[in-house]
């Protein structure tokens, strides 16, 4: 199980968490930050570091987001491009 980064994330980029990552799994992508789930060793380090509460463990996302997850995922599929897809999906753009 890894982290997610949810949509409170979206235009906001407030990097914190990705100063407080062991393993600098969390990227910046055009729109908002990722986690990336494979590099993820889920110690939670980033999770109280966020102001907008947009991180939580996977089995703790809340319905409206489960989106995210694969938005996460994405960056691994392919970087910065792929997320943006994913989420230009999510709003019906894509």
């Amino acid at each position: 199980m890894a982290y997610v980064i949810a949509e409170p994330c979206i235009d906001v980029k407030d990097k914190t968490c990705i100063e407080v990552c062991p393993v600098d799994c969390i990227y910046e992508t055009e729109r908002m930050l990722v986690i990336d789930p494979v590099e993820c060793i889920d110690c939670s380090a980033c999770e109280p570091e966020c102001p907008v509460e947009a991180i939580y463990p996977e089995d703790a996302l809340p319905e409206r987001w489960l989106p995210f997850v694969a938005v996460n995922a994405a960056w691994r599929e392919g970087g910065a491009e792929a997320v943006a897809e994913r989420l230009a999906e999510l709003n019906g753009h894509g």
